[in-house]
């Protein structure tokens, strides 16, 4: 039995409960949270505040990290590596080399796990892009997201101040996508292929002006995206913007002969985004603690990780039912 402990009880860390009651070898220890009161829906576990997590230390064997990755993970993560094995989300892209490196010095040194950049992208599209440019070296990749709200860049919004709440759904250009099925190379930019769009609900006296420039040159989210900011009531964010549903599309497109195309395509649709970005963090932290108990410690991401390490079954068990 795998006993977890959920750092932060969001939207991702309801998902990563609702994913340890699936898993037949995975013990919910507790919930380890900045705000409090909070209600667990698994029966038996209980509510900590952050400060208890160390004295639990014998009873952990996986913290799962669900906090945002604009401010909190990058402090969280290597912090509490430093005591536990751990699993995060971390999906700044440009940033992840930077955030490795830190959390990779923390593990070794205190012979921990951490498995960084997990759930569908950075994670699960991250997997197909290394199998595809690898099968068709003679090729282009392309990803494409939503439509769907970010997580991410949702939070990135909401700690702007002044912001008092705000969804961003992140909308592909599909008649790009159309294009690409069909075999034609193109060369596009980052703007070419999405279109943000931001949902804000902002306090009273706020300059709209001044925030509408401080979000869409936002490094590292919006200044590389053609981005429209439009200003609602809490009324009308709650009404219609409260659903959390995302996906995304990685295309590959290939030659292996000079007559011959190929197309690799892998897609995700996705009633819930966190629930499904939960469930990825928990078959992750199940490989955490397998490399854990192998000595191998430092930190990893899903490109290090041999996919038996996410199932609960022998590898003999898998080779039968699955090869």
């Amino acid at each position: 039995m795998i006993n977890v402990a959920i750092i932060g009880y969001g939207n991702l860390g309801r998902g990563v409960e609702r994913s340890i009651k699936q898993n037949s070898d995975m013990n919910l220890v507790g919930v380890f949270s900045r705000r409090q009161p909070v209600d667990v829906q698994t029966d038996g576990a209980k509510v900590y505040i952050m400060d208890d997590v160390l004295k639990m230390k014998d009873q952990i064997d996986v913290c799962i990290l669900c906090g945002g990755s604009a401010t909190d993970l990058p402090e969280q993560t290597p912090a509490l590596t430093a005591d536990f094995n751990t699993v995060d989300s971390f999906d700044t892209h440009a940033l992840i080399p930077e955030h490795f490196a830190n959390v990779d010095q923390v593990a070794k040194k205190n012979n921990t796990v951490s498995v960084i950049s997990t759930g569908w992208d950075p994670g699960l599209f991250s997997l197909n892009r290394l199998y595809a440019q690898s099968i068709l070296p003679q090729g282009e990749t392309t990803t494409f997201w939503g439509k769907g709200v970010s997580q991410g860049h949702s939070d990135a919004l909401r700690r702007i101040p002044g912001v008092i709440d705000a969804t961003q759904y992140t909308i592909p250009n599909e008649e790009v996508i159309t294009r690409l099925k069909a075999g034609e190379r193109l060369s596009l930019t980052t703007r070419d292929k999405h279109f943000r769009q931001c949902f804000v609900v902002v306090a009273d006296g706020v300059d709209k002006d001044q925030l509408t420039a401080t979000i869409t040159t936002m490094p590292n989210y919006f200044a590389d995206y053609e981005t429209e900011v439009n200003f609602i009531s809490q009324e009308e964010l709650n009404a219609n913007h409260k659903k959390m549903p995302h996906g995304g599309t990685v295309i590959h497109t290939g030659t292996t002969h000079e007559n011959s195309h190929q197309v690799i395509e892998y897609s995700l649709k996705l009633d819930s985004n966190p629930e499904f970005t939960a469930s990825v963090l928990v078959a992750y932290a199940r490989a955490c603690v397998k490399l854990a108990k192998e000595g191998k410690y430092g930190a990893h991401t899903v490109l290090d990780i041999a996919p038996s390490y996410l199932s609960p079954k022998p590898v003999e068990e898998l080779r039968a039912e699955l090869l």
